[in-house]
């Protein structure tokens, strides 16, 4: 512990541990977000755009994260916090508006909407925090990884096609890896991944916020989809059938998370290397339900016919990766691995080649049918045996 005075605007320890109304405002946005992203996979459903798309929701989703570790160090009732999340907000706005052209002619008001989000945060975490250098520190490292990325972001708005992509890959690659090493910073080192900085409770709360956006996003897909089928016999089922799989994702993460996360095992201060794990573990699975929802506007857009290579992939492949994520949380958390999860993903590429033989409804009904076997398994191996005690935690690690 260092001696120098804390900074007025880190939250307190007798602060409440609970998201504020803030936070979940803020997290409305991201129904936009991934609403956009799956109706952009879905308009153009090629691994072009997959990738495309995979750079968007990995860019938003560092937006996501840093700014709830913002609330997490600092505290959220403070005007200027409460302010710079809002313009956070704005930003990220700005960055779902684009992100169908994102890589065409408006790649460069999605860059400036990242850029600006990170400026704001730093010009008010930096000054913030003076009085106490070894804190200043954290926010100076985000800054200085930020420096070393943005000219790749700058660079990719300067060029098209493949070589946008392939820049803003690398930089966002840049932006999440840098963290899960500590943001190592000439002259500052690096945050300790061992380090206790972040309150478990907090953080466990706000990843089961982010997944209910998702699941929000996939139900408002349903919706607008239904809205507009007429109430076509076939289109109807198919409705049916998406909201089967959202109720099932709701079941498959919340009986679990509700284990692993019950309040006896969640750390009351986070590390960092296990933080950043799960927070990249969620990101997976929230992949997976934007992928389901791509999947579901082609479904009930023609549930019946020929089902081309890339929707099996669509219809098969969001279930494998909420599925994966799954997994990898699991490990994180306990250090095992949920087989009944793992067995799952095997079972749903193991029936790919098969799949061109049925419908897209059908496909989505034999998807659905694999994920109510795995939790009706895992079900019954609750009943059985206790789950093991939480060996990681629940969070992420902060700037």
């Amino acid at each position: 512990m260092t001696s120098s005075p804390l900074p007025r605007i880190l939250r307190k320890g007798d602060e409440p541990k609970y998201p504020t109304f803030l936070e979940l405002f803020f997290d409305l946005v991201y129904i936009f977000i991934f609403s956009r992203i799956a109706g952009a996979l879905a308009a153009d459903p090629t691994p072009t755009t997959g990738a495309q798309m995979a750079v968007v929701l990995l860019a938003v989703w560092w937006v996501w994260v840093l700014t709830a570790w913002l609330t997490d160090l600092f505290n959220p009732q403070l005007p200027i916090i409460q302010a710079t999340v809002l313009l956070v907000m704005f930003g990220t706005l700005v960055m779902a508006v684009t992100t169908p052209r994102a890589f065409g002619e408006q790649g460069w008001i999605f860059v400036v909407g990242y850029f600006g989000i990170h400026i704001v945060r730093d010009a008010v975490l930096i000054p913030g925090t003076r009085v106490n250098r070894a804190i200043q520190a954290r926010s100076i490292r985000v800054f200085f990884w930020f420096g070393v990325t943005g000219p790749l972001w700058v660079a990719g708005v300067l060029v098209d096609g493949s070589a946008r992509l392939v820049l803003w890959a690398v930089a966002v690659a840049l932006d999440l890896g840098s963290a899960r090493i500590g943001w190592p910073t000439p002259r500052l080192g690096r945050t300790e991944l061992a380090s206790q900085i972040f309150t478990g409770t907090h953080l466990a709360e706000r990843h089961r916020e982010i997944c209910i956006i998702a699941l929000g996003e996939l139900i408002l897909t349903i919706g607008i989809q239904l809205s507009a089928s007429d109430y076509e016999a076939g289109r109807v089922v198919a409705c049916a059938v998406a909201f089967a799989s959202a109720v099932l994702l709701f079941q498959m993460y919340f009986h679990r998370v509700r284990q692993l996360l019950a309040p006896h095992n969640v750390a009351l201060v986070e590390r960092v290397r296990s933080g950043t794990s799960t927070s990249y573990t969620h990101l997976v699975m929230v992949a997976g339900v934007v992928v389901m929802s791509a999947g579901n506007i082609l479904v009930i857009g023609r549930p019946f016919g020929e089902a081309p290579t890339n929707w099996i992939v669509m219809i098969l492949g969001g279930p494998a990766l909420f599925l994966l994520g799954g997994c990898l949380f699991d490990f994180v958390v306990t250090g095992g691995i949920l087989w009944s999860r793992a067995i799952a993903i095997v079972v749903l590429g193991a029936i790919g080649p098969a799949m061109p033989l049925l419908s897209p409804l059908a496909i989505t009904i034999v998807a659905n049918l694999v994920l109510l076997l795995t939790l009706l398994v895992e079900t019954a191996a609750r009943r059985i045996s206790p789950v093991p005690a939480a060996s990681g935690s629940a969070g992420g690690p902060g700037s």
